[in-house]
């Protein structure tokens, strides 16, 4: 059916019909979106649930996390809560929502709190949105919160601000699909004065997380982004309102731009000033290029400005767009008021001295009918560079003679004639004159304008010579029969000038779809690669099968330009070809074969650039010796390609910057806590020793013997600490540059545990050892040595934290697959955010105001010698009191031999 939408204005749009009516076959999703935790999006998710339940609706929590604070924990008091569903997390119970129980329960609304938060292993869906939208999909209601660090899309732009990676993240589709969004918004102070008063954090967390994350700079940052990004859900939701209800535009609740272009110079500078005035405005913009019947008169010149013109707006960051019209006025004006668009940017009128006082410019009759919208007309220049100034000559695309073509013209107008004798008994001369005309129609359709323009002149030398009287002469003698022929003559031209330009926008039609299809297919390839070995194979390989040439692609390399890929493969370059490559990486311009400059290469070598900077250089080859390569067309498409090409090698190359950035910033922390740990941890136990050793020197004689033993002991205890500082060190060393190759045998549990806790005596002195290990436990295949290390550095931290006269417990056990071993103190445990990061390198977590004695690799190590026996460490705190819990997994062996079994 064809689309008349066109021809009515005041028709909704289709899109946002379909959109609603998914809307209303589901339940409503509000979010309540903050910039930073501890703003109130839980308290005021509370206050809105209550309120729902005073209007009388059925309203129940699936799950809300009060973090201890008061103001919260008395308003969940009213509330119906769905129990929450223990899962079994590698030995530890964990609580999330019960999805089963609240669709059974089917409530009108449910409220779920940390809508990134990831489910545990064993839950339905892996991420808590993924519950939300089964819930929604019911035709549930629900109420959630979010915090905008949570937001897919602005994970690089929280982490650039706060250097600290979020993990958990939401898809952006989630936000789209919010029928409401509410910004909880609370100025930097105030929410720093909340974490001073403990209405976010404990004491001790939020002392932490002022320094590191709640600072101004970082929370107003924060806020930006959240104000920002529901701005824009909610211009997003305007917009569709609008087309929805056949709104006419624009409101304008925010700023849009559009620049119409054209095959003239001066649309360049149309373009820039739209880029300047959106960026004044901070308004998303676009580039328009109405394609009109007329169109398809363009010469190759002026298609490729156009091609060039979009590709500029693309670049500076705005978006391209091709629309298909009878008028340009009439055209833009729709696309604009149901975008909402606010500016429209167009040239001054060129030259009106040849117009009648009747006819308007386009010009003219944009400003006549935009209404609200702002028109800006703009002289612009065309003395500037055009954007398209490549330098490269294209072949021309001849038309040939298609004797075929005028053959079968020829057998449409015999046949015709034919026809026209039969019919000739029956009708009158003048109405065969319609035969003639189709036989025009039929070569026009089939074959195109120039047999169409043969098909007419033979079909008015026919029609003349055996149907006008006088009949089988080119003489006509009824001055109604003239008048008949120049007419038939006429309409016969018109009719297949349309015809053939009809079948021509057909033609192009049909490959600007080819086209854009294999476009589409190879962005979505590109954008699949994660590195950039496929990223380069991907496009030597598109531009080759859609271009039918050899191509190579060069890349910067230690200060030159180097092969990287090719299709065929081909790395070997002549000294014109090289110099080629380079002159068109140097300045970013085409050089080579075909090309104004260095013509005489072998290949044609065509800068890779984006917005910012080329990126790289591809050489074009073919089978044809001489002249240029491409045609306008594959030029053009030369074009989009390599734009695509150069953004994603761009891509690849800036996540490559990004990892040795984190990478250096790394190695500067590991170093500055080496230096750090090795000035403390060195120079301690080495004055202590030195203090001894020179009191026993100068007073040897005269002190006691007491004395004497004291100092010795300390010489002998701050040696073997010194020891263990540097074992550590030796430790690391080699399993960060995986030399570490245990020497795994069957061994039981006992005997290595019995001889570390002979080897850490003197520091479990002061705690009471309790070991729980079953008679019936299974061997461990492992590295006795590293496993006893591992065990020493674990007691030697719960001696380090655990009070003096307090518990340090040893227990094992087995289960299916598994022997576990844990150890426990009694000491002030770990905080929850830390419980990962105690295996970090050189991290210490800081009890109080200070940080306890020690390098901060023992923990390290003991993962690092874990998992070289292919078992696994986990911390975690006790649940019954106070105190830290190290969680130790090895793989049960399968492979006992019978000496064990009996033992």
């Amino acid at each position: 059916m064809p689309d008349d939408s066109r021809d009515m204005p005041n028709r909704p749009s289709p899109d946002a019909l379909l959109e609603k009516a998914r809307q209303e076959t589901r339940g409503r999703l509000k979010i309540f979106l903050g910039a930073a935790p501890g703003v109130g999006k839980t308290y005021e998710m509370l206050i809105s649930g209550r309120a729902k339940i005073a209007d009388g609706a059925d309203v129940v929590i699936g799950i809300v996390e009060t973090h201890g604070r008061r103001e919260t924990e008395a308003l969940i008091a009213g509330f119906e809560i769905i129990p929450r569903v223990m899962v079994d997390y590698k030995g530890r119970k964990l609580e999330e929502m019960d999805l089963d129980a609240i669709l059974a329960r089917r409530p009108e609304l449910v409220l779920v709190d940390e809508l990134a938060h990831s489910n545990a292993e064993g839950s339905r869906h892996s991420k808590r949105y993924l519950d939300v939208k089964e819930l929604l999909d019911r035709g549930i209601d629900v109420y959630t919160t979010l915090n905008i660090q949570h937001v897919e899309s602005l994970n690089d732009v929280v982490s650039q601000i706060t250097r600290i990676r979020v993990r958990e993240t939401v898809p952006d589709s989630i936000i789209d699909m919010a029928d409401d969004v509410e910004i909880i918004d609370l100025t930097p102070d105030d929410l720093i004065k909340r974490l001073h008063d403990g209405k976010v954090y404990v004491s001790k967390t939020a002392e932490r997380a002022l320094t590191n994350y709640f600072t101004p700079g970082n929370l107003t940052a924060l806020r930006e982004l959240a104000l920002r990004r529901t701005a824009q859900r909610v211009d997003d939701q305007l917009l569709t309102h609008m087309q929805a209800h056949a709104i006419p535009g624009p409101w304008a609740a925010s700023e849009r731009v559009v620049v119409s272009v054209d095959h003239h110079m001066r649309c360049a500078s149309l373009v820039r000033y739209a880029s300047r005035m959106a960026s004044r405005l901070r308004a998303p913009w676009a580039a328009v290029y109405v394609e009109t019947p007329r169109s398809i008169n363009l010469t190759e010149a002026q298609r490729d400005v156009i091609a060039a013109t979009l590709r500029l707006a693309e670049q500076l960051g705005g978006e391209a767009i091709t629309i298909p019209g009878r008028e340009v006025a009439e055209e833009l004006i729709r696309h604009a008021a149901s975008n909402n668009v606010t500016h429209i940017v167009i040239g001054s009128p060129r030259d009106t001295s040849w117009r009648g006082p009747f006819q308007r410019s386009i010009t003219d009759e944009l400003i006549r009918k935009a209404g609200d919208i702002s028109v800006h007309v703009i002289s612009g220049t065309a003395k500037e560079p055009s954007p398209d100034a490549r330098g490269v000559k294209t072949v021309a695309v001849p038309v040939p003679f298609q004797l075929r073509a005028y053959v079968l013209s020829t057998l449409y107008v015999a046949l015709a004639v034919g026809i026209s004798v039969i019919l000739d008994q029956v009708l009158d001369v003048r109405n065969l004159a319609l035969v003639f005309l189709m036989a025009v129609l039929a070569s026009a359709v089939t074959q195109g304008l120039r047999p169409a323009l043969y098909a007419c002149l033979l079909s008015a030398l026919s029609f003349n010579f055996f149907f006008l009287p006088p009949r089988y002469t080119l003489t006509i003698s009824d001055p109604e029969s003239v008048l008949a022929f120049f007419f038939f003559l006429g309409v016969a031209i018109v009719a297949s000038n349309l015809t053939a330009t009809v079948q021509r926008q057909a033609a192009a039609a049909s490959r600007r779809v080819r086209t854009t299809e294999d476009l589409y297919l190879f962005s979505k390839k590109l954008a699949g690669t994660g590195t950039l070995d496929d990223v380069l194979w991907a496009t030597a390989f598109q531009l080759a099968s859609m271009l039918k040439v050899r191509v190579v692609l060069l890349l910067p390399e230690d200060g030159t330009i180097a092969v990287k890929a090719g299709y065929p493969p081909d790395d070997t370059l002549d000294e014109a070809d090289i110099a080629a490559a380079r002159w068109a990486w140097e300045h970013n311009h085409a050089a080579g074969r075909g090309a104004d400059t260095l013509p005489g290469a072998k290949r044609l070598y065509v800068p890779l650039r984006t917005g910012r900077t080329a990126v790289g250089v591809i050489g074009l080859d073919s089978d044809r010796r001489d002249g240029p390569l491409l045609t306008p067309d594959q030029q053009r498409l030369l074009d989009a390609l390599a734009d695509q090409a150069a953004l994603a090698i761009e891509r690849v190359q800036l996540v490559g910057d990004v990892d040795r950035a984190k990478l250096a910033v790394e190695a500067d922390r590991l170093r500055s806590a080496l230096l750090t740990s090795i000035s403390h941890d060195l120079k301690t136990p080495l004055a202590a020793i030195l203090g001894a050793a020179g009191t026993l020197r100068d007073y040897l004689d005269s002190m006691p013997a007491e004395d004497r033993a004291d100092l010795l002991s300390t010489v002998i205890d701050e040696s073997e600490r010194l020891n263990r500082f540097i074992a550590n060190l030796l430790d690391m060393t080699k399993i960060e540059s995986g030399a570490m190759e245990p020497n795994k045998a069957l061994h039981y549990a006992g005997d290595i545990v019995g001889s570390t806790l002979r080897r850490s005596a003197k520091i479990l002195a002061r705690h009471r050892v309790e070991v729980d290990l079953p008679v019936d436990l299974p061997v461990i295949r492992v590295d006795p040595v590293l496993f006893e290390q591992l065990l020493f550095n674990l007691l030697d931290n719960a001696a380090k934290y655990a009070p003096e006269g307090s518990a340090i417990r040893i227990e094992a056990w087995a289960d299916t697959y598994s022997v576990v071993f844990q150890i426990m103190d009694e000491g002030p445990g770990i905080p929850p955010a830390d419980l990962e990061r105690v295996f970090d390198t050189f991290y210490r977590v800081r009890k109080g105001d200070q940080v306890r004695a020690g390098t901060g690799l023992g923990l390290s190590i003991c993962r690092g010698f874990i998992e070289a026996m292919a078992g696994t460490i986990t911390a975690s705190n006790r649940t019954g009191g106070s105190g830290a819990v190290f969680t130790i997994r090895l793989p049960r062996p399968t492979d006992i031999p019978k000496l064990y079994e009996l033992k």
